[in-house]
């Protein structure tokens, strides 16, 4: 018998702070995922960061050994200003000091992935000014890149996703879930497509050192604005129509992004997805509702009298003009 009140009241605990536990494991869930990626990345990278250490001090030990009239601080010093300009795009190879970085299509590519919060990294603003007036730029820009992508993704959107599976499901009865699905696993194939696999094969072609693989990895890194900048187009020795080709990419960018949203809030209004979400959501008390509810009907109810005291101003001026009578003048008609 205790037994089994205090297995109700377990039962009656967990089900009134559900949301709660649930909140609490996908945090717990979500740190094991953090653990987890370092774990796989630790594993996998530290080997190759391990040989390429070898790798270089043998040959700086090498260098130093062939250039017995270079001391070591020298090497070092000469390293650390070149790693230096590195940083901010520049560098002192031959087959690299053809391609400036701030020229007019390298700027338009830099803003865009500002804008973007892509931000590869490659180039950087040099002087203060360059600085400060990108802090200014990023403030407004950003939050009009926001609402210039939510406003053509809810255009978008109404076109590729919601008129497509109403029609479906009113044309040829089918349900409206599992053409939702059927059509946001479909979108998201050609997705993919258009703006993975196919650019991903014309990179590969256009960059000479680069594979499918890199190439497939630029374009998820920069549509998902992870932006690392291991992977920059355009950079190469004696690139052909490098300002159209950097243009190109720009625009591949911004159209790529859109189609990103378009397919992430195709997937984010799936009946099933949505069930989902509202596991982790805190609940409205329903006090707060009734709240809602009477301050709604409240102002429905001021809006409707406002309306019909509007309407009856309206019909009186579309009145035609009648001449009142006297009260004298009535009597005296009366009187006759």
């Amino acid at each position: 018998m205790l037994q089994s009140l205090a297995g109700s009241s377990c039962v009656r605990l967990v089900e009134q702070h559900r949301s709660a536990w649930c909140f609490a494991l996908l945090v717990l869930g979500y740190l094991l995922y953090l653990v987890f990626g370092a774990v796989v990345f630790s594993s996998v990278e530290l080997p190759y960061e391990d040989l390429l250490r070898q790798e270089l001090g043998k040959l700086k030990q090498r260098f130093l050994e062939e250039h017995a009239c270079l001391s070591e601080q020298q090497l070092e010093q000469f390293l650390m200003r070149v790693l230096e300009a590195s940083n901010y795009g520049v560098s002192v190879l031959s087959n690299a000091s053809g391609n400036w970085n701030w020229d007019f299509t390298s700027s338009l590519f830099f803003a865009s992935t500002v804008l973007s919060t892509t931000g590869y990294g490659h180039t950087v603003p040099l002087s203060d000014g360059g600085k400060a007036f990108c802090i200014i730029y990023s403030v407004i820009g950003i939050p009009f890149t926001l609402l210039f992508l939510t406003a053509v993704v809810q255009r978008i959107i109404v076109y590729v996703t919601r008129r497509p599976v109403l029609y479906f499901h009113i044309r040829w009865g089918f349900s409206k879930q599992v053409v939702a699905i059927i059509h946001a696993v479909v979108l998201g194939f050609i997705t993919v497509s258009c703006f993975f696999l196919i650019p991903a094969a014309i990179f590969s072609v256009l960059e000479d050192d680069w594979n499918f693989l890199e190439s497939f990895y630029f374009c998820f890194i920069s549509l998902s604005t992870i932006g690392l900048g291991d992977y920059v187009p355009g950079e190469g020795y004696n690139q052909k129509f490098r300002e159209l080709y950097k243009i190109g990419i720009t625009c591949y960018l911004l159209l790529g992004l859109i189609a990103m949203l378009v397919v992430l809030e195709t997937f984010c209004e799936l009946h099933e997805l949505k069930k989902f979400r509202k596991l982790f959501y805190v609940k409205k008390d329903k006090e707060e509702d009734q709240v809602h509810i009477m301050e709604h009907d409240q102002l429905s109810f001021s809006s409707i009298s406002d309306q019909a005291a509007s309407m009856k101003d309206d019909q009186k001026a579309n009145e035609p003009f009648v001449t009142s009578q006297s009260p004298t003048s009535n009597d005296s008609s009366l009187n006759n």
